[in-house]
């Protein structure tokens, strides 16, 4: 019997099965909102009243917290560092003025072409691929072609490294795989990483951590990268409960490869973060509840890290609106309007009926850029605060200008000394006196990929 304290603002339409969200024959829930009836047509005059936004639009117009939740935290010194405030937001110049394309009636052979050409982009909107989805894509070209000399090295290392286990099967449901980096030197068991990869709970892979798994590996870190349904083959609940189905196979499985099992940390990054973050939190509710069986424990979980996160949904559907993920397709995702509570781990923190069961929670530390436009940085500030209220360990580190891809590729891929890697290194290390040893002489990381194109391919980044 599932506890009573869930917090499920809507039990008969947030809940639609007993597990995994697959009904009694094996099918895909049945939600309200058909995802593949949406998709394309989702948003086609939503927007045509507003001024269409920037593609590389650096500003943010993200409400943090409700101002209730707020009142008397704000964003001290204590769990910030190298922070900036946010400007307002631009805009181009309309597409069309009062229906018209703005040209002089003389030239009737240069306006007929041109508004054959406005007639298209208009039949392409209509049908859902936006201007702002086009830009998108050609950015998404342009940003992987910059990177490509990098992402050749990591697909080299990702399919031909012996240090690499590849598909790993952690369930009996689609995509329950995971990835496995290990470190040359296995002398003894090794901290390990559950990892939750990003991609906007669309296009997330468990290969997207391949450059974090590297990276860790080198400095004696194993990492698990947990692969999950993604939308449309799965819903937000199918999401979650992968993600925790793989989390219980590294706690009860991981020490065969050797990794130890009294150190283990759970990570994602973007949307990752997220599901993680959610993952975790139900965990920590089943336990509190009484008659819940469960396959692994938060007590197994020595720190929780979330990369780029959002926390609060509620307050964040508007802005991935405005920013390409439209409002229909995101709560299609998420499993309905209702959803968005119960999978809004600071909301859920705020429950007084959870409130014991959130205050178990390990410590938790949130990593990202201020200059963060696909999830503001002020999402990881304002759960840190929210769980500090309950009595968790909890912390937001912020770089200052550093972008959603910055601390996750380009960073890394600059090669050097690599801030966020460096926190996360120290703090699976601070008890262990011999890895900070060989971490303070461990050499600067190589370059990857030349200055040029990474600066150009932060301009271009449509992330």
């Amino acid at each position: 019997m599932p506890s009573p304290i869930l917090p499920v603002s809507n039990p008969a339409t947030a809940v639609r099965s007993k597990h995994n969200g697959i009904d009694g024959d094996g099918g895909v829930k049945d939600f309200v909102d058909d995802p593949t009836d949406r998709l394309l047509a989702s948003s086609r005059f939503e927007d045509e009243v507003s001024s269409v936004r920037p593609l590389l639009n650096r500003s943010s117009s993200y409400s943090s917290v409700d101002p209730a939740a707020s009142s008397g935290g704000g964003y001290g010194p204590q769990n910030q560092r190298r922070r900036r405030g946010f400007g307002s937001d631009g805009s181009l110049p309309s597409l069309v003025r009062n229906g018209r394309a703005g040209f002089d009636r003389e030239e009737d052979g240069d306006l007929e072409n041109v508004s054959a050409g406005w007639f298209g982009i208009k039949l392409i909107k209509y049908l859902g691929v936006g201007y702002r989805w086009i830009m998108r894509f050609l950015a998404l070209g342009c940003y992987s072609v910059l990177l490509m000399p990098g992402f050749i090295q990591v697909g080299h290392y990702y399919f031909c490294s012996r240090q690499v286990r590849r598909g790993i099967v952690y369930g009996e449901l689609p995509r329950n795989r995971l990835d496995l980096y290990l470190p040359k030197n296995m002398d003894r068991p090794k901290p390990v990483v559950a990892f939750v990869t990003g991609g906007a709970w669309i296009i997330g892979y468990k290969a997207w951590g391949s450059l974090l798994g590297q990276q860790l590996s080198e400095r004696g870190i194993m990492v698990a990268c947990i692969d999950y349904r993604n939308f449309p083959q799965g819903t937000m609940s199918d999401m979650v409960a992968d993600a925790s189905r793989g989390i219980s196979f590294i706690c009860n499985k991981i020490a065969e490869y050797g990794g130890d099992p009294n150190r283990i940390y759970l990570m994602g990054q973007s949307a990752g973060a997220h599901i993680a973050a959610c993952a975790l939190v139900e965990q920590a509710i089943k336990e509190f509840g009484e008659g819940e069986s469960t396959s692994w424990s938060i007590s197994q979980i020595k720190a929780y890290f979330g990369l780029s996160g959002g926390y609060n949904l509620e307050n964040l559907v508007d802005y991935f609106h405005r920013r390409g993920l439209y409002r229909s397709i995101f709560l299609s995702i998420m499993e309905g309007q209702e959803s968005l509570r119960r999978f809004s781990p600071e909301l859920v923190a705020q429950d007084p009926n959870v409130r014991l069961a959130i205050s178990r929670l390990p410590p938790v530390i949130l990593f990202h850029g201020t200059g963060d436009y696909s999830i503001p940085s002020k999402a990881s500030v304002s759960f840190a605060e929210t769980l500090r209220k309950v009595g968790v360990e909890a912390d937001s580190i912020l770089y200052e200008g550093k972008t959603h891809t910055d601390l996750f590729l380009q960073d890394p891929m600059r090669g050097g000394r690599d801030d966020m890697l460096e926190d996360l290194v120290g703090y699976i290390h601070a008890s262990d006196p011999e890895a900070l040893m060989t971490d303070a002489k461990s050499p600067p990381r190589r370059r990857m990929v030349p200055e040029f194109m990474l600066r150009l391919a932060r301009a271009v980044s449509p992330f």
